[in-house]
């Protein structure tokens, strides 16, 4: 009884976990504690390297020492002060043998220091492939989102529930397109229409009228000849008006 209640919880509270999950978020959290520990590896780094640092520097000390102490015992060796001679040598040979154990201590210091540098070299590339990595999966997650909205959006659009309006639509339209057809046809064989055409043509007559008169001024046609009066009989003469008005 107690496996099927555990196996139950286990599988209820796993599917609420399932579905609170988000990739992006979590991918994108896992991100950010990768460069959360660059610092905390630099200060590693640092601190191994201080070590090397101390003991090249310890180095340097003990050989000024040693080399100090040397003319030391040169200089009681030249006075006849043995006693001096021999503290200075006892004192020279403590001061090697720290001299020895310091080098030792740095060649060991250098390959932490090494070591070290490359762990974090190997983290920040191995870091940089995660972030492209990751950025790869958000990107392919985000669009798996936007094709399950879609589908979604899609499954929800029923053509059955919208062809009823576009029916109703498309009749209206064509309803109000022949309402006007037969307003214009209506408009076009009307009296005031045929007017306005005569009216149109009048224009249209006159304005053709005006430009030969004009051409005929420029010498551009010839002038049409003034027809001849009518006879008026042998016994009948013209007056000087009507034959100016002949000339």
């Amino acid at each position: 009884m107690w496996e099927r209640l555990k196996r139950l919880f286990r599988s209820i509270f796993g599917g609420i976990i399932d579905a609170a999950e988000d990739p992006e978020l979590i991918l994108q959290q896992v991100i950010r504690d990768m460069r959360d520990q660059v610092p905390k590896l630099n200060e590693n780094v640092a601190q191994v390297m201080s070590h090397e640092k101390l003991l090249e520097r310890e180095i340097a000390t003990l050989e000024r020492e040693i080399t100090d102490l040397d003319g030391k015992v040169r200089a009681a060796i030249k006075m006849g002060r043995d006693d001096i001679a021999t503290t200075y040598i006892a004192s020279m040979q403590e001061k090697q043998n720290s001299l020895a154990r310091a080098k030792e201590q740095l060649v060991v210091a250098k390959k932490a220091s090494q070591q070290a540098i490359r762990f974090r070299d190997e983290y920040l590339l191995k870091m940089k492939r995660k972030q492209e990595e990751a950025m790869q999966l958000i990107s392919e997650s985000r669009r798996a989102r936007m094709q399950e909205q879609l589908a979604a959006t899609m499954a929800s659009f029923q053509i059955g529930d919208t062809a009823a309006s576009f029916d109703e639509m498309r009749d209206k339209i064509s309803r109000r397109a022949a309402a006007a057809e037969a307003k214009l046809e209506l408009s076009t064989i009307g009296v005031d229409s045929q007017m306005a055409q005569l009216e149109r043509e009048v224009y249209n007559v006159q304005a053709q009228d005006a430009l030969m008169a004009y051409k005929r001024q420029m010498g551009i046609i010839p002038d049409e000849p003034q027809p001849l009066p009518e006879s008026v009989g042998p016994e009948r003469t013209l007056g000087p008006a009507q034959r100016k008005a002949l000339e």
